[in-house]
């Protein structure tokens, strides 16, 4: 996993090697797309011809990075891409004739691509690297509306449990079933955490290895600035537990009334919590920074005390906290999914149990209201981050696994 041993690096440069990585959106709005654009920035940096296929979908108003496109619908059109994408498939067979990839990296491709594109990839050679649970869950959370963690495979439970509409119950099945028809068209799966590995083990995803993801290498942040505050960065989700953060710093401000919230990002959740927030009455120390670029989203979160990470669900990775920690920034996290794996409790950061504003609030104060100890685990965090959580890590891994891939096949 991410913390085991490294075989020897190969760092000559493969100019001739190309790498085609395909990932279902190419607009810089949530982690997946940003592992996915760093991937192919950094192999090409590297030296390799690393190129990006993702679909037109923006789920935010932002650019798409990507070099190929093909068509991609979000809302309810999307949903049936999902399962079935005849425009992917024909986009993706002229790719592969003209670009002619020495090996196909694809990430996230059940949300627009679909798996429609599997058996272009037979005679590829393909690798899956996975970061999400669409490929054991048809709505990639692998959770039940009752937020407790699913366990059933794929099938009927998603509609009695009320996980799927009965309108995209057809599509979701058929999605499914493509998938684990055509899964044999990769020769290596490689998921983003141990946690992640486990899940797909489970239910049948004969997973290689785990490969944590990696975050750029940034200065370190400047000093905390006087007034304490908490930092939150992502999409607004209610799986991402942002409900919970507000109700956790509304209980942190009855104590610490100096203190503030940050939270920047942007998605379908937004009114709510805006609503909540004037319904707690802490609309002057919570400010909303909306989607923000990502350098300007470092500068905005540079000198926070603490970052909290306050998912309800089990995040595979969870990249918000490995670039806090890379900056130097304690963060707080729910103690569930990947996040549990590279956060180690009062070293670095602490884990608290998901969906408890109590706990998450006694834990921010914790830091809120010694400067000192949320130096020091900042410091803790990145310097763990700059061993095992960097981008050059995260390259050095795929390359060996490249190397493997052209060598065995």
């Amino acid at each position: 996993m991410g913390g085991t041993q490294l075989a020897p690096v190969l760092r000559e440069r493969h100019p001739a090697v190309k790498i085609l990585i395909l990932n279902d959106y190419g607009t810089l709005s949530g982690g997946a797309e940003h592992v996915s654009v760093l991937l192919r920035d950094g192999l090409r940096a590297r030296g390799y011809d690393a190129r990006l296929f993702s679909s037109s979908a923006r789920p935010l108003p932002v650019e798409n990075a990507a070099d190929y496109t093909c068509f991609g619908k979000t809302g309810r059109a999307g949903k049936l891409l999902a399962a079935a994408n005849p425009w992917a498939a024909l986009k993706l067979r002229s790719v592969l004739s003209t670009f002619q990839p020495d090996i196909v990296h694809v990430r996230l491709f059940q949300t627009q691509i679909s798996p429609l594109i599997l058996p272009l990839l037979e005679n590829q050679r393909a690798l899956f690297h996975v970061g999400s649970y669409y490929a054991i869950c048809p709505i990639g959370t692998k959770q039940l509306p009752n937020g407790t963690p699913c366990h059933h495979p794929p099938g009927i439970v998603c509609l009695s449990a009320g996980c799927v509409a009965p309108l995209a119950f057809g599509p979701a099945m058929l999605g499914n079933a493509l998938w684990r028809n055509w899964q044999r068209v990769f020769d290596v799966v490689i998921a983003a955490s141990e946690w992640a590995a486990e899940r797909l083990r489970a239910e049948g995803i004969e997973v290689s290895e785990a490969i944590w993801n990696g975050v750029p290498v940034r200065p370190a942040r400047p000093p905390l600035e006087p007034q304490p505050s908490v930092a939150y960065a992502g999409r607004l989700f209610p799986k991402k537990g942002v409900s919970v953060l507000v109700h956790a710093m509304a209980m942190v401000l009855r104590r610490l009334p100096q203190s503030r919230l940050l939270i920047a990002g942007d998605g379908p959740e937004r009114r709510s919590i805006e609503q909540l927030i004037e319904q707690l009455g802490i609309g002057r120390q919570v400010r909303l920074l909306g989607h923000r670029p990502r350098d300007a989203l470092e500068q905005d979160l540079a000198s926070a005390w603490v970052q909290a990470v306050p998912s309800i669900w089990e995040e595979p990775f969870g990249i918000v906290a490995a670039e806090a920690m890379m900056r130097g920034t304690a963060v707080v996290v729910s103690n569930t999914g990947g996040l549990g794996e590279y956060v180690t409790h009062e070293v670095n950061g602490l884990k608290v149990a998901p969906d408890d504003p109590q706990a998450l609030a006694e834990a921010l104060l914790r830091l809120l209201e010694n400067r000192t100890l949320a130096e020091r685990w900042g410091g803790a965090g990145r310097s763990f981050a700059l061993a095992k959580l960097s981008e050059g890590r995260f390259l050095d891994r795929f390359g060996v696994l490249y190397e493997r891939l052209l060598r065995e096949r």
